[in-house]
């Protein structure tokens, strides 16, 4: 059984495909998470790096959090990878869908370093992947969104039926990515098929920064599942 490591945001997307990795088979050793200097927050959703701690326990696999920027990201990944390969990691799963720019520069950078590259949701449709995501029982909720479109209102709100129907209206009438693929929205899992224990948000503050809404959760609970 091969050894993986999966890149790790904390969201439905990373999730999914930590979950059908896990269902071909693969050994999934950590959750691999970029934050940023400060170590204060993760460098794609925002949240919290002490939150995303809490989550890896929940989900009973060790997370591995580096500091990098944005100009250092490449290399860290690279000198990352590199140190796991000492520990037998063999491969990495992205949860990429259908930026074919993201996809080369996955493919480029793991050839690079002479690891598998794993992308378990890619090719399929931005319903599909929605649709599987609430079927298997995971709950994500949003925790950030462009000032626009979708706005702040969409902020907390959890990924069902009824959000995928209104996700797929702006889709029509904007032009919105589905999956929120360019930058749309972003969320968190707070439970479902991977998880140990459930994460109850209890307190949460609504900042904008940069044309980007953001849900900061301030307190939280861990609670044992049946």
């Amino acid at each position: 059984m091969d050894k993986v490591v999966v890149s790790w945001a904390g969201g439905k997307d990373s999730s999914l495909a930590y979950y059908r990795a896990m269902l071909t088979g693969y050994e999934i050793s950590y959750l691999l998470n970029f934050i940023t200097q400060d170590a204060k927050t993760s460098m794609t959703h925002g949240l919290s790096s002490e939150l995303l701690r809490s989550q890896a326990g929940a989900i009973g696999t060790p997370i591995i959090q580096r500091r990098t920027t944005w100009v250092s990201y490449e290399q860290e990944l690279k000198n990352t990878i590199n140190e796991l390969k000492e520990e037998g990691i063999q491969g990495m799963v992205f949860g990429e869908i259908d930026l074919q720019e993201h996809k080369d520069w996955i493919e480029r950078v793991c050839k690079e370093v002479n690891i598998k590259s794993m992308l378990p949701l890619w090719g399929d449709k931005p319903e599909k992947i929605l649709n599987d995501l609430v079927k298997k029982g995971f709950k994500a909720i949003v925790v950030s969104v462009r000032d626009k479109i979708p706005g702040k209102e969409w902020l907390g709100r959890q990924i069902n039926k009824e959000f995928i129907e209104k996700l797929y209206y702006l889709k029509e009438k904007f032009g919105f990515h589905p999956c929120g693929e360019n930058g749309e929205y972003h969320t968190f899992v707070v439970d479902g098929p991977l998880f140990r224990d459930a994460i109850d948000i209890l307190s949460v503050d609504k900042l904008l920064q940069q044309g980007q809404w953001f849900l900061k959760i301030s307190k939280y609970k861990m609670r044992k599942k049946k």
